[in-house]
C-alpha cells in the first residue's frame, strides 16, 4: 500500500485539502453575490446576455461544491478498496465540471440563435446591466488570480480547473459589457450576439476540461520532458546498467511510475532488490509528484525474442535434468540456476572433500561439459569445490 506523503511544499494531504476548501468557499460566496445580481438585473434591464452570465454564475456555485465535495473526498488515505488513494475523485469531479460546462455552453449558444431571429420584438436594454457587467468583470478576475495562486501551489488540477473556468468567465463577461455597451447605442442584437459568443466560449472550455480529466482516465502517460527526468533518474542509481519499459499515469495532482531496470545477471536476489528500492527512492525524492514507483529488476533485456526465459522449465524440472550430467558426483551443497539468453547457465557448489587435486576437478570439468554437448537447455555448468554457506 502505498504511504502518504507530502507535498514539495511540506503541506500534508489534510493541509492541502483544508486549503483547497478555503480557496472554494471564497469562489462561493464571490458566485452568490455575482449571481443573484446578474439575475435580478439582467431580467429587470432586459438584457440577455446578462442572464445569460448569470446562469454561468449559478453553474460555477454547482462547481464549487463540487469541488468542496471532491477535495474532502481524495484527501482520504489510502484503504484496502483503494491502495492508491482517493485522488481520482478530483479526476472524476473535472469530468462532471466540463461535461456540465459543455451543456450549459451549448444551451446559451442555443438560445441565442433563437432569440436572434426575431430581434424587433425584444425590450430595450437599460444602463444597468452594464454596471453590474462591469463588476462582474472585476470581480472574476481578481477570484481567478486568488484562485490559481493556491491551486499551483497545490498542484491540484481540479482547482485548476474551477480557475480556468473563472477566468472564463470574467473574458465572457468582457463580452457582456461590449454587447450590453452595442444595445445601449442602438443594435440590440449585438447583446445577443454576446450571449451566444459567450455560450460558445463556456461550451469550448468545457469541452477542454473533460477531455483532460479523460485522458487521465484512461492513463494517458506523462509529458516527455516528465518521462525523460524520471528516466535520468533511475539510470543515475548505483547498479542499474539499463532501463526499458517505462511506464507512467496521471492521477489527479501525482502520478504512478512503473519500470524495468536491468543489473548485473550474477548478482543475488538481495542485492538485486536493494537497488531496486535504491532506485524507487531516488525518483521520489527528486520527483515530489510521483505517489510510487514499482521497479521490477531484469537480468537482461527482457524485450528481446531470444530472452524468453520465462518459457523454460523451473528449478525441480531443472534439477532433474543435472542428475545425469552431475552423475557420479556427490550431492550438491548448492545449486544456482542463472536464466540468460533463453538457455540457462548453472553453479554447482560441492564439498571440499571430494576433491584430492586441482587435477581431478579439471576432469570432472571436462566430463560435465562433453555430457552437455547435445542438452537442449542447459549451456555450462560450473563446479565450484567449496562449501556454500548455508
Amino acid at each position: 500500500m502505498a504511504e502518504e506523503r507530502q507535498l514539495g511544499n511540506g503541506e500534508s494531504a489534510a493541509e492541502r485539502s483544508a486549503a483547497a476548501q478555503r480557496a472554494t468557499w471564497v469562489s462561493v460566496a464571490v458566485n452568490l453575490v455575482m449571481t443573484v445580481a446578474q439575475l435580478v438585473v439582467g431580467w429587470l434591464a432586459h438584457s440577455q446576455s446578462l442572464i445569460a452570465h448569470g446562469l454561468h454564475s449559478f453553474s460555477d456555485l454547482l462547481s464549487d461544491f463540487l469541488v468542496i465535495y471532491a477535495s474532502r473526498q481524495s484527501a482520504h488515505p489510502a484503504d484496502e478498496a483503494h491502495p492508491y488513494g482517493h485522488a481520482r475523485i478530483e479526476t472524476a469531479a473535472t469530468l462532471v465540471l466540463g461535461i456540465s460546462l459543455a451543456l450549459i455552453g451549448g444551451g446559451i449558444l442555443w438560445e441565442s440563435g433563437l432569440r436572434l431571429q426575431h430581434i424587433e420584438a425584444l425590450p430595450a436594454v437599460e444602463y444597468s446591466a452594464l454596471w453590474v457587467a462591469i463588476a462582474t468583470v472585476v470581480s472574476k478576475e481578481g477570484l481567478y488570480r486568488y484562485l490559481i495562486g493556491v491551486a499551483e501551489r497545490l498542484r491540484s488540477q481540479l482547482l485548476i480547473a474551477n480557475a480556468l473556468h473563472t477566468r472564463a468567465d470574467a473574458a465572457s463577461a468582457l463580452v457582456v459589457v461590449v454587447g450590453i455597451g452595442g444595445a445601449l447605442l442602438g443594435w440590440a442584437f449585438l447583446d445577443l450576439l454576446a450571449a451566444a459568443l459567450m455560450g460558445f466560449m463556456i461550451l469550448r472550455m468545457g469541452v477542454e476540461l473533460a477531455w483532460g480529466a479523460i485522458k487521465e482516465l484512461i492513463d494517458t502517460g506523462l509529458d516527455e520532458r516528465q518521462v525523460s527526468s524520471i528516466r535520468e533518474c533511475l539510470l543515475a542509481t548505483p547498479g542499474v546498467r539499463g532501463l526499458h519499459q517505462l511506464r507512467t499515469r496521471r492521477m489527479a495532482h501525482q502520478a504512478l511510475v512503473d519500470a524495468h531496470v536491468q543489473v548485473d545477471s550474477r548478482i543475488s536476489v538481495s542485492e538485486g532488490h536493494r537497488i531496486a528500492e535504491s532506485a524507487r527512492a531516488r525518483v521520489l525524492r527528486e520527483h515530489p509528484e510521483v505517489l510510487d514507483v514499482l521497479v521490477h529488476i531484469d537480468p537482461e533485456d527482457d524485450m528481446a525474442p531470444e530472452s524468453a526465459s520465462f518459457r523454460l522449465p523451473g528449478r525441480d524440472v531443472m534439477l532433474r535434468e543435472l542428475q545425469p550430467v552431475l552423475a557420479g558426483l556427490p550431492e550438491p551443497e548448492k545449486v544456482v540456476l542463472h536464466y540468460l539468453n533463453g538457455q540457462v547457465e548453472v553453479e554447482v557448489f560441492l564439498s571440499h572433500a571430494f576433491f584430492e587435486s586441482g587435477e581431478k576437478l579439471r576432469q570432472c570439468e571436462a566430463e560435465v561439459a562433453d555430457r552437455l554437448k547435445s542438452h537442449p537447455l542447459i549451456r555450462y555448468v560450473s563446479l565450484n569445490c567449496q562449501i556454500a554457506p548455508k
